[in-house]
């Protein structure tokens, strides 16, 4: 009777649950190249998995509510026979550290962004039954220079430096045509009402070596859309000396083969300077469409937020833009009920959105974030008051969005399909995940990762119905 010698160190499998932003996509991404490095197999279902690791978002209420959801749903998992662990990583496992441990004992471990480089070893501790002591949150920003010129320099001589955005080390989650890339880390901006800076620290760029090798990376499995991604892409190149930057490197971005779009994100409106306006309408491939972070339209409560602009300044910016391409998509998000707004207040923030045309708009009641000095402030709205303002808000915004995609029945599009059942994509004006979608109607049936040229016909919502042409 022959024996067979059996391979007891089969690969461990783990399965990576992502919620919150693009950014969180790129890190879970980063965290699946170095496990599969390491040996680990990867699983897209938790209950097939040894082990779950949860990316979380620490945003806001809504956000943190649905990583508390996952890391109980991940953990019911654990009677299965096959999930031993539940592993918290991403902003709020960072934000909160041993404060989740306690108030979240589903999770068998909270990891902090410091783990990210020694992840394969971390979940092996995990795994076989050892603990890791869980992270005391503490403030990112100490651990950078204060000057954004020195931190290049401290980033390469301090290898230690938390950051996981360096060399291509990343496997895609899935086959999708578009790609979050990563630009930059950290914002250094100090607006009262979000802790984004505290547990991602200050702002720091990748060289653009770094991003054009990852660029062709993704184009070589397939990506043809990239979308630019940080916390402050205005912001890109400070702390490598030269903030036009972003303008040199779209070119170089334009000639990768096989990438068809470009698309940036996350763009403060102050920064919004003439040379980045001119490069995003002209450099070929990059589509026309600006995701600008307004957050209000009233001067004097802006300025409580510690942040710049009006209604009128806003609205002239969105004038240039649409001088210089006039099909421009333009989105932007917007908070009701933050501390001291009067109805006046209000007032500023509807009749600015009646005029700007806006493609989408993203309305969020505001509440005290812990470590942000919006938490301090007094003449607090009451919460039965912002509700209010932001369900008459969300109605007149679902009107006007309505009526600017009415606006563009007749228009010509390039639709990326990305769903082939329904046969649903975007337009150049439109970005994933957050805003409409365009639906094809033809005889022919398109593949996903296929471009479309297709006029609108039909505007049902903030969605588009357009007919190959």
């Amino acid at each position: 009777m022959s024996t067979k010698t059996i391979n007891s160190k089969l690969p461990r499998t783990v399965a990576l649950v992502t919620l919150g932003c693009a950014r969180n996509e790129t890190d879970s991404e980063e965290l699946a190249g170095r496990l599969a490095a390491d040996g680990w197999q990867l699983v897209s279902d938790p209950a097939l998995a040894e082990i779950a690791v949860i990316n979380t978002c620490g945003f806001i209420e809504s956000a943190k509510k649905d990583s508390v959801d996952a890391l109980i749903q991940a953990h019911s998992l654990k009677g299965n026979g096959v999930t031993k662990a539940v592993v918290a990583v991403g902003c709020m496992a960072e934000r909160y550290g041993n404060e989740l441990a306690t108030a979240m004992p589903e999770a068998d471990a909270i990891l902090s962004f410091d783990d990210y480089k020694d992840i394969s070893a971390r979940l092996t501790t995990i795994i076989d039954g050892g603990k890791i002591t869980t992270h005391i949150p503490r403030d990112r920003r100490t651990l950078l220079p204060i000057a954004p010129a020195e931190r290049a320099d401290k980033k390469a001589a301090d290898i230690s430096t938390p950051s996981p955005i360096g060399r291509v080390l990343r496997k895609r989650l899935d086959n999708a045509p578009i790609a979050p890339l990563k630009i930059a880390s950290g914002c250094d901006r100090r607006c009262s009402f979000c802790a984004i800076p505290y547990f991602r620290g200050s702002f720091i760029s990748r060289r653009p070596t770094e991003i054009i090798d990852e660029a062709k990376w993704l184009a070589d499995t397939g990506v043809s859309e990239l979308y630019l991604v940080s916390e402050n892409t205005t912001s890109y190149g400070k702390d490598l000396g030269d903030l036009k930057l972003m303008e040199k490197i779209l070119p170089d971005l334009a000639k990768i083969d096989g990438i068809e779009r470009i698309r940036l994100s996350y763009l403060q409106p102050a920064e919004v300077r003439p040379s980045l306006l001119q490069a995003m309408v002209s450099v070929e491939k990059v589509v026309p469409y600006f995701d600008l972070s307004f957050q209000h339209a009233n001067g004097e409560l802006l300025r409580s937020m510690r942040r710049f602009g009006d209604g009128e300044k806003f609205l002239h910016l969105i004038t240039q833009i649409r001088a210089l391409n006039p099909a421009a998509g333009i989105r932007s998000n917007f908070i009701v009920g933050f501390p001291g707004e009067t109805d006046a207040h209000f007032m500023d923030l509807i009749e600015f959105l009646s005029q700007a045309q806006l493609d989408a708009i993203g309305v969020f009641g505001y509440s005290d974030e812990d470590k942000t000095e919006g938490q301090t402030l007094s003449n607090k709205v009451a919460p039965e008051l912002i509700t209010e303002r932001v369900n008459e808000l969300s109605t007149l915004v679902d009107e006007l969005i309505t009526q600017r995609a009415e606006a563009r029945i007749g228009e010509k599009v390039r639709v990326l399909i990305e769903d082939e059942a329904e046969q649903e994509g975007r337009a150049d004006h439109q970005g994933p995940d957050v805003d409409g979608s365009t639906f094809v109607k033809s005889r022919s049936k398109y593949r996903v990762g296929e471009y479309v040229d297709a006029v609108v016909s039909e505007a049902v919502g903030v969605d588009l119905i357009a007919q190959v042409i």
